[in-house]
């Protein structure tokens, strides 16, 4: 749970409002697929992976006394659409995950279990290599 933070806990930490997070939300200065809702003991809350969210916030902040939102907006656009994607279709449907927040892909059959994030990962590094 340590890679996961709060909603409640991210605006006490950056001491910004509720509407303040979902106004840059729908602004796509935090895209809608970083929020995490998860059952918790008092309902349901929502969580952020905590890397990705507290340097998006921190980019924002440093930025909005210097440049006007509509031009974050279209900087960190770029961003997130250049961050590596693991697209999962099935029969069902299809999800996008972010590859930082995944922390295995494993595979069972014939009685074992077969990681493969590692190989992933190293494609990754292969594409990037050749993109440079």
């Amino acid at each position: 749970m340590d890679e996961l933070i709060s909603k409640k806990e991210l605006l006490q930490k950056y001491g910004i409002s509720y509407g303040t997070l979902y106004r840059w939300k729908r602004m796509g200065l935090i895209p809608e697929d970083w929020l995490v809702k998860k059952s918790t003991f008092t309902g349901q809350e929502t969580f952020f992976n905590r890397e990705l969210i507290c340097t998006r916030i921190e980019e924002i902040l440093s930025k909005k006394d210097v440049s006007p939102l509509t031009e974050i907006q279209k900087e960190l656009g770029r961003k997130t659409e250049e961050l590596p994607k693991l697209r999962i279709v099935t029969n069902s449907g299809d999800k996008l995950f972010y590859l930082s927040d995944v922390r295995d892909l494993i595979v069972t059959a014939n009685g074992g279990q077969y990681s493969f994030i590692g190989e992933i990962n190293k494609k990754i590094m292969e594409i990037s290599e050749k993109e440079e």
